[in-house]
């Protein structure tokens, strides 16, 4: 007989993959670090807007990759409690909204918290200070 909580098996798969793309956590923070460098020395070198914006996209991509990753990690550290699926009832997934309230406040969760935080953050202030989608022309 097994001593530990019963999870569902939706559950546990999306509770897997979270350890999987976690596990890539520093890998894409490197990857993220490379595109930074090669876009900021790109615009030190008076590098042509083509090419620019090619690293600016491809630093976007690495952001929103790495900052996906820390997501996983975070929820990895919340436990299981914290996931619901479409097919669980109302009643469990309200239960899971409070656990994962409950789990942002313990404090083997609030580094990956605050993490998550300064990577949307950076990932937002560099949408903001270079195009990374096409204008529209109305």
């Amino acid at each position: 007989m097994p001593l530990g909580r019963r999870v569902s098996k939706d559950v546990a798969e999306l509770y897997e993959a979270d350890q999987r793309l976690a596990a890539e956590y520093e890998e894409r923070l490197g990857a993220a670090g490379e595109a930074e460098r090669a876009l900021r020395d790109a615009q030190g070198a008076g590098t042509a807007e083509p090419r620019l914006r090619e690293l600016t996209v491809a630093f976007d991509k690495a952001m929103t990759s790495v900052l996906a990753a820390a997501e996983a990690s975070e929820r990895v550290a919340m436990g299981t409690k914290v996931y619901s699926t479409d097919a669980q009832d109302a009643r469990t997934r309200r239960a899971a909204e409070i656990a994962y309230r409950k789990a942002k406040a313990r404090a083997a969760v609030r580094p990956w918290t605050d993490e998550v935080d300064r990577l949307r953050t950076a990932r937002e202030a560099h949408r903001l200070s270079f195009r990374t989608r096409p204008t529209v022309l109305v």
